[in-house]
């Protein structure tokens, strides 16, 4: 099964380098710009899982992964977080937010699609 990620992130280079990552392994991907994107996107079509990264303009990641909660239509969809803020309480933060994982950038591709692949087991798993 092709799983669809919608990558949340400010940073061209960052999504770029997101795609050829998951792309090859499968992922179908499509792009959000920032938060405000992103909840549109997810509107229009919900993807599979989400990779959202914390801090950007217009809405940051924690805001949107409240919001996603929040929303009984998108609320259990799963999201992982990828930030360059590693310190422990940004990491409580975006856990308490809602996310299912928090990963630090850089990240491998392995471990980004170990984690992917993990989360995606075990919200399937949820929901069946």
């Amino acid at each position: 099964m092709s799983w669809s990620v919608l990558i949340v992130d400010d940073e061209p280079l960052t999504q770029d380098l997101l795609r050829l990552m998951l792309e090859p392994a499968g992922f179908r991907v499509s792009e959000a710009e920032h938060g405000l994107d992103a909840l549109e996107k997810v509107k229009e079509n919900k993807p599979d899982i989400m990779i959202l990264d914390v801090m950007m303009p217009h809405m940051d990641g924690i805001t949107v992964c409240k919001k996603i909660r929040n929303n009984p239509e998108t609320s259990d969809l799963p999201i992982i977080m990828l930030s360059g803020k590693t310190h422990l309480n940004a990491v409580e933060e975006g856990l308490e937010a809602g996310a299912n994982r928090y990963l630090p950038k850089p990240t491998s591709r392995a471990d980004l699609i170990q984690n992917l692949n993990e989360v995606l087991a075990e919200t399937a798993a949820i929901r069946h």
